[in-house]
Formats: C-alpha cells, sequence, structure tokens
C-alpha cells in the first residue's frame, strides 16, 4: 500500500509528553492508530497530555521511563508487547540539547547529551526489533537534527550524538531490510520549541532570517512527515532533512 494508509496500528514515540513528540502524536492519532507515549521523569504532564488526548476520542495512553536506562526501557517495551503485541511504529523522538562551548563542558554533561540522543534511541530500538523480525514488519522513525548533518557551533555534542543517530538509521536499515523493517531518520532544523528557548527573540527572528524558506517548521509538519514515512513501503534507510532548506 502507498504512504497514505493509516488505520489501527500500534505506535510508540519517545519523548512525547509535549512539543514535536506529542504533536507526532497528534498526527497518528488523527490516522486513528493506537499511540503510546513516553516521558523520562515529568508524570504529571504526561498525564495531562494523555488525559487531553483521551478526552478528545483518541487511544492514547502513557509511560514514565529513561530510555538510556537499558532496564528501564526494557520494562518499558516488555509491557507494551505483553499488553497491546508487536509494535508496528516507534518513533525515537526522547532528546535534550546542551548550548555551549565545547572546552567548557564536563565528562558527566556530554555523557548525559549521548545517553538522552543516542543511547535512548539505540536501546528503544534494540528491545523492538525481536518482535518486528519475528512479524516480518515494522518500522522505526528516529528524529535526528540537521546539526547531525552539518555540525553546530556550542552544540557540539548535540551534533555528534545526532550523527550518531543519522549512522545508526543508516545501518540499521540495511541489517533490518530483508526482514521487511523499515528505518529512516528526520532531520529536523529550526523548530519553536523547548530546545529553542535559550535563544532571544532577536536571536530567533535572525536565525528565521538565514533559513531559506524564511521561518521556523511548525510541530505539525514533523507529525505529517512521520505519518508518511510510516506508510511509505519503498523507502529506508533515508535521513530527509526537514530544515525549510538550511541543508
Amino acid at each position: 500500500m502507498g504512504p497514505t494508509r493509516c488505520g489501527k496500528r500500534l505506535v510508540v514515540i519517545t519523548g512525547s509528553s509535549r512539543g514535536i513528540g506529542l504533536g507526532i502524536a497528534r498526527s497518528f492519532l488523527a490516522c486513528g492508530d493506537t499511540v503510546i507515549l513516553n516521558g523520562r521523569e515529568d508524570k504529571k504532564m504526561l498525564d495531562q497530555s494523555v488525559q487531553e488526548l483521551q478526552q478528545q476520542g483518541h487511544d492514547a495512553s502513557g509511560f514514565i521511563a529513561d530510555l538510556s536506562d537499558y532496564e528501564a526501557a526494557s520494562n518499558m517495551i516488555n509491557t507494551i508487547e505483553s499488553t497491546h503485541g508487536t509494535v508496528d511504529v516507534l518513533i525515537n523522538n526522547a532528546g535534550a540539547a546542551y548550548y555551549g562551548l565545547f572546552s567548557d563542558m564536563r565528562p558527566h554533561e556530554w555523557q548525559r547529551v549521548i545517553a538522552d540522543n543516542l543511547l535512548a534511541t539505540i536501546n528503544a530500538s534494540h528491545l523492538v526489533v525481536p518482535s518486528m523480525v519475528r512479524a516480518k514488519r515494522g518500522c522505526i522513525i528516529n528524529i535526528s537534527s540537521v546539526w547531525g548533518v552539518v555540525g553546530a557551533s556550542c552544540e557540539v555534542m548535540y551534533s555528534a550524538a545526532k550523527a550518531g543517530v543519522n549512522g545508526f538509521t543508516k545501518a540499521l536499515s540495511r541489517e533490518l531490510g530483508p526482514s521487511g523493517i523499515r528505518v529512516n531518520a528526520i532531520a529536523c532544523g529550526a523548530f519553536d520549541t523547548r530546545m529553542t528557548n535559550n535563544l532571544s527573540e532577536e536571536e530567533k527572528t535572525a536565525f528565521a532570517e538565514s533559513i531559506p524558506l524564511g521561518r521556523f517548521g511548525c510541530i505539525s509538519e514533523v507529525g505529517a512527515l512521520a505519518v508518511y514515512l510510516a506508510g511509505a513501503d519503498y523507502i529506508t534507510g533515508q535521513v530527509i532533512p526537514l530544515c525549510g532548506g538550511i541543508v
């Protein structure tokens, strides 16, 4: 079937209690899918997001887990699979940025950036793959960044972690392709989310003016592309920039 396919798929979206992850959840729920949201530690915010979606008639639930911790990630995925069955679509969105000079960072800070952005993606993917392989189907979509493609000053370790996500995406797609599992990444550019809160309004305006399309992206645009990729049966191993022409 083509890339417009929607239906009762089981979709797990990490880092989805707010921002881009929640926006992606809304897009899949609009397709009639079952969506499980995830937050690392803010249970109140996750519960509020899930409750709002349920009140709108959507089939949504939530799970608190720090996915950079393999044991916590395993507990989440095992619980989901025992309750709902095989995950059809995994969206690895969990992550966190760090803004500052690399020379000022301490080992625990860059280890946290790598854990949040790369290790969480690896852990969740590793845990859903066995069931997907048995089912001979599945889709993994990693939410990456254009900084993982071109690099960004003062976001060196974030860029390194996202470059790792991009390489992981391409390699895993080759390994899982024969089992009918597709792996792609969306390399996001500038979006007005919590990660851009470190910028002043003047800096945001200047940044937007440097983008060929002249604006920040809308969260709904990430969700639309994720839904497309989830149904695009002949697309795998791609890192697709969603950045208004930055790269």
